[in-house]
Parts: structure tokens; C-alpha cells; sequence
């Protein structure tokens, strides 16, 4: 867990609190602040901070955004966003876009039609930059009426869409006995899941490595232990210091924090350097992220996936999302 420097900051009303001041701020692993969140979180961004609050013990916190130098992004809607391009462009960040196809399964209940996301998707490329928006199938999921099979024609169907609006396909199988949240949530609904073996996990990665020559995308897992490597299929940072130099390396700040030098030589052109493993190891153990700060909170995503890992309960994210649009979005917290 990183120890980043703390300030003290003077909030709204006047009381002078601790914040912290990370460089790299993810936003959020936790719910899907782009899709509901968008007007609170450039809201926050002008006022220099927001509190958060731990879930182990619940205890409020304040960050600072005075030191942020980069952003993650992570959502399933990101089209609010486009509310906010001007100062989106404005800030060194890319976003994780979970596009996938649970459609007919109603799995996704909560998400726009697939045809919209997909557009969605577009657009963010063409307004960011290829390279920005990187597409997630996440989880894989087998149910009694989703084989292997049916969510290789799944992706197909995106991935012929996407080709040449993406560079990286990262994915997860669904691996619901870990998560009690998960296992909760899918069996309230009657949702009859089959956990994966390492045997369909290779079976999947080998027609997802054929289906891929076609688009040549990176390939990569989402905090899997398996190791499929041999189909071209890479274990991902999603929050990734090596993106964050090719989008950012002219920030020198953030690369001294990076640990990278930059060298110029006239016959060997640009070189470089990355001399920190910047490797969270407050993560999930197979999990290649670097460190960041996370501000989101959990139990606010109304999206109401059945396999949601952040909702203890659809009504608990519901009801404190209600709250957060009655307050306009910009109380200090999410949940306000």
C-alpha cells in the first residue's frame, strides 16, 4: 500500500482535515463512476478533493487531488464523459471500457443496448486517441445457457466491430467460489453458474489465440494465475506504468515518481529507462497493477449486474445512488 504525502487541506465548510496526495488516481475499481458519477467527479477535480471511505473499518478520509498526475478510468457507460471532454483531454489518463455481451442472458440489466456501447466506444477513440480506450470482456462468465462456445461468438461479434479502434483485448474467468458477494448475488437470482477448470480455461485462450489472428490484438488476463502464455495471452497491469509512459512521458514529475529515465542518443533515437517496480503489492496476488489511489466507494453502482463484486445488495447500491442524485452529485463522498 503506498504511503503517499499527506497535506492538510480546508474543506468547503471550513474545517482544516488531513488528505493524501497520490500521483496516480484510479477511478474506480469500486462502482462505475464515469456512468454515474461524471458531474461529482470533475466536481471534485475543481475543488482540489474528495473524502472517501475505507471499507474494511469505515473510517472517512480526505484526498487530494493538488499532486494527481494521472487517471484510470473504469466503466461499463462511459458516455457521460463526453459531458466533460474539454477537461478529459486536459488530463493524462486512459479508460478501461467493459464492453461485454450478456444481452440475452440479462446479466446486464443495468447497461445501454450493445450497439450504443459500441459506439460509445468509437467515439472515446476518436476524441482520445487510439491507444486510450482499451476493451475489457470481464468477467467470463459459464452459466447452463453460456458455453465457451457462446462467448467466443460473443466476442467475435465486438472484436470485428472494434478492430482498429483497440489495441488490447483483457479479459477473467469468472471465478465466483472466491467472492461470496458474487456467489450471493448470482444464486438470489437464479442464476445457475459453472465454475471454470484450467482445462476450459485453455480451451477458451486456444480459440480466442485463433480467433485473434484476424486482429491482431494484445491479449492479456486480469489477475489470473493460470498461464496460457503460450497462446500470445500476456498477464495485464490494467493500471499500467508502461501505458502511462507512452501517454504521458513528457510529465516529468510522474516519471521520476515511475522511476524512468528518458535518454536521447543520436544514433540509437529515444531509449527507455524504467529502473522502480511499481508493482501494488496491496493487491490480489496475481494482480500486475501498479500503485494507485482509489476513490470510489462500493454499493453505489446501479449498472445491477448479477455477478457484481462491489454491491452487497442491488437495493443498498440503488438506494445510495438515489441519494447521491438527490444531493446533485457533488457531495464530498459518493454516498454523500
Amino acid at each position: 500500500m503506498a504511503q503517499w504525502q499527506k497535506v492538510k487541506i480546508t474543506r468547503e465548510n471550513g474545517e482544516i482535515v488531513d488528505a493524501q496526495t497520490p500521483l496516480i488516481i484510479s477511478a474506480s475499481r469500486s462502482t462505475d463512476i464515469p456512468a454515474f458519477y461524471a458531474d461529482w467527479f470533475f466536481h471534485r477535480l475543481e475543488k482540489g478533493y474528495s473524502a472517501w471511505t475505507n471499507p474494511f473499518n469505515g473510517v472517512k478520509s480526505y484526498v487530494s487531488y493538488q499532486n494527481a498526475r494521472f487517471f484510470v478510468f473504469w466503466s461499463k457507460n462511459p458516455k457521460p464523459l463526453f459531458n466533460h471532454l474539454d477537461e478529459l483531454k486536459k488530463l493524462n489518463c486512459y479508460i478501461q471500457f467493459t464492453l461485454n455481451d450478456y444481452v440475452s442472458e440479462g446479466l446486464e440489466k443495468g447497461v445501454p443496448p450493445l450497439e450504443e456501447r459500441i459506439l460509445t466506444f468509437k467515439k472515446l477513440v476518436e476524441a482520445l486517441g487510439k491507444g486510450r480506450v482499451i476493451w475489457r470482456f470481464d468477467p467470463l462468465i459459464l452459466t447452463d445457457k453460456i458455453s465457451i462456445d457462446d462467448l467466443l461468438r460473443k466476442i467475435e461479434n465486438i472484436g470485428d466491430q472494434l478492430k482498429g479502434y483497440t489495441e488490447k483485448l483483457v479479459f477473467s474467468f469468472a471465478d465466483i467460489a472466491l467472492y461470496k458477494k458474487v456467489k450471493s448475488n448470482l444464486e438470489k437470482s437464479n442464476i445457475n453458474y459453472q465454475e471454470w477448470t484450467e482445462n476450459q480455461m485453455n480451451e477458451f485462450a486456444q480459440k480466442l489465440s485463433d480467433l485473434n489472428k484476424k486482429w491482431n490484438f494484445q491479449l492479456a488476463t486480469c489477475g489470473e494465475k493460470i498461464d496460457i502464455e503460450k497462446y500470445g495471452i500476456h498477464h495485464n497491469k490494467c493500471v499500467d506504468d508502461d501505458l502511462m509512459i507512452r501517454i504521458a512521458k513528457n510529465d516529468k514529475i510522474l516519471m521520476d515518481y515511475l522511476g524512468v529515465e528518458i535518454v536521447n542518443s543520436l544514433f540509437d533515437g529515444e531509449k527507455i529507462i524504467k529502473k522502480k517496480d511499481n508493482h501494488d503489492k496491496g493487491q490480489r496476488q496475481f494482480c500486475g497493477c501498479i500503485v494507485s489511489k482509489d476513490i470510489g466507494e462500493y454499493n453505489t453502482c446501479p449498472h445491477l449486474c448479477e455477478y457484481c463484486y462491489a454491491n452487497t445488495s442491488k437495493e443498498a447500491a440503488v438506494a445510495n445512488y438515489r441519494q447521491a442524485v438527490e444531493k446533485g452529485l457533488t457531495a464530498e463522498t459518493i454516498r454523500g
